[in-house]
């Protein structure tokens, strides 16, 4: 942690000692996924004031957003009074017409950086990135409550450009103290078409080609074996069938004659032929 630590109070360095000062997009270090379709994340004014005036009072800073346009220039965040504007999103259209405050804090001292050895502490992270950055349409719900009280940061329009300025508010006065320059536009991100999303197998990983590949496998050996056990269960039928025909033929077939009955026996049968055969010979010698 000690070379992050290191790289990031260089690069606040040139921020304490510039003159003309404007929000910065946050870094990749602290947010991956940034800009996203509605929410844009910016790094905390660290040192963009100048120390010496401030003293150990607590300053509250704004911060005002507004869409992208020719005008933003000319846009005013504080009324003739010095005082500073509360317009809401509601008010100016999510910021077409005019700007918006959609944060307030308390300004972070320069001698007051969160310590990044506790990061590895899953406790601490949302901590240590609330004390370095700032997410702009983080409030998905005060803008559809008419009873919400207070600065409503609503989602933001997807595909859409937008500019930053960071205010300073005088604590005893609540007169606007010092400010800085809008920032360079930054834009939100859209959705990508699905004709447009590429599916070539070489974009993907390895890992995750790996894992495809032996799901594929599962599935065909699932299957098989599916239609394996129909087959089976086909042919456990047929020949249970076949046997229990057999069996009944074999069973008519030992079944003995009643007794008492009509018809003649085969010994009996022959043995009348041979008598009547014995007769006829026996009457043509006496003839």
């Amino acid at each position: 942690m000690c070379p992050l630590w290191t790289a990031l109070a260089l690069g606040w360095l040139p921020l304490s000692l510039a003159v003309d000062l404007e929000p910065q997009m946050a870094s990749i270090t602290f947010a991956t996924n940034n800009p996203t379709l509605t929410t844009i994340t910016l790094e905390k004014p660290f040192c963009m004031f100048n120390a010496s005036n401030l003293g150990n009072v607590s300053y509250e800073v704004n911060l005002y957003v507004m869409e992208n346009s020719g005008s933003v220039r000319y846009a005013v965040i504080k009324n003739n009074r010095s005082f500073p504007i509360n317009s809401t999103f509601q008010e100016t259209a999510g910021g077409q017409r005019a700007p918006y405050k959609a944060a307030s804090f308390i300004l972070p001292q320069c001698g007051d950086l969160p310590n990044l050895d506790e990061a590895g502490d899953v406790s601490k992270v949302a901590e240590i990135l609330s004390a370095y950055l700032v997410r702009v349409g983080d409030n998905g719900y005060c803008s559809l409550n008419p009873n919400f009280k207070g600065t409503c940061n609503p989602p933001l329009t997807r595909a859409t450009e937008y500019r930053f300025k960071y205010v300073l508010i005088n604590p005893s006065s609540g007169f606007v103290e010092d400010q800085t320059l809008w920032s360079q536009p930054i834009r939100t991100n859209q959705i990508s078409p699905y004709l447009e999303i590429d599916t070539w197998p070489g974009r993907r990983s390895g890992a995750m080609i790996v894992i495809t590949s032996i799901l594929s496998t599962l599935v065909f050996f699932l299957l098989v074996g599916f239609a394996a056990a129909v087959i089976f269960s086909f042919v456990s039928m047929g020949s249970s069938d076949l046997e229990t025909q057999h069996e009944s033929q074999i069973s008519q077939e030992v079944v003995p004659k009643a007794q008492g009955s009509s018809e003649p026996s085969y010994s009996s049968v022959n043995r009348r032929q041979s008598l009547d055969r014995a007769e006829v010979y026996s009457s043509k010698l006496q003839d």
